[in-house]
């Protein structure tokens, strides 16, 4: 078994990772907790890391089974070949999802600097950086081909 990504609608990622756990799939659609203004107040509101993307742990015999989940798309492919993403990038995108703002360091970080981030309790051991504004610096995860934002203090 191989974890591929699933392309979805947009704004449907929990919906499809809900209904494929129904199915018995295991899934992977990590979330963060966002403070949204409107006119009137501000609402707190739970979005994807990745956007229109479910992660899901899969044989190839069990790939078009998902299609009958309403809001899947597509798989995602790669010069030719379905995107496969290792374990560690996944199990490292729960970690930050579950602890919810992540505080790497009170040291400088500079870019394209390679970070340990076993040091900071994830269990991926390595992200280049990419970018570094005020208290934020973007990680990138180099086979599933995403930056994630991560703060710092």
């Amino acid at each position: 078994m191989a974890w591929h990504v699933l392309i979805t609608k947009p704004k449907f990622e929990l919906k499809v990772a809900e209904r494929l756990t129904d199915l018995h799939f295991e899934v992977c659609c990590p979330t963060r907790v966002e403070i949204r203004q409107w006119s009137d107040r501000k609402k707190k509101v739970t979005v994807p890391l990745l956007p229109s993307m479910v992660l899901i742990n899969i044989t190839d015999k069990e790939r078009a089974e998902v299609f009958t989940v309403h809001g899947a798309v597509r798989y995602l492919f790669w010069l030719g070949k379905p995107a496969i993403v290792p374990s560690k990038e996944v199990t490292l995108l729960q970690d930050i999802a579950d602890k919810k703002q992540q505080v790497l360091s009170t040291e400088k970080i500079g870019i394209g600097q390679e970070i340990n981030l076993e040091e900071f309790g994830l269990t991926a051991k390595k992200g280049t950086v990419k970018y570094v504004s005020g208290n934020q610096c973007w990680v990138v995860l180099h086979n599933l081909g995403y930056v994630i934002k991560l703060k710092i203090k």
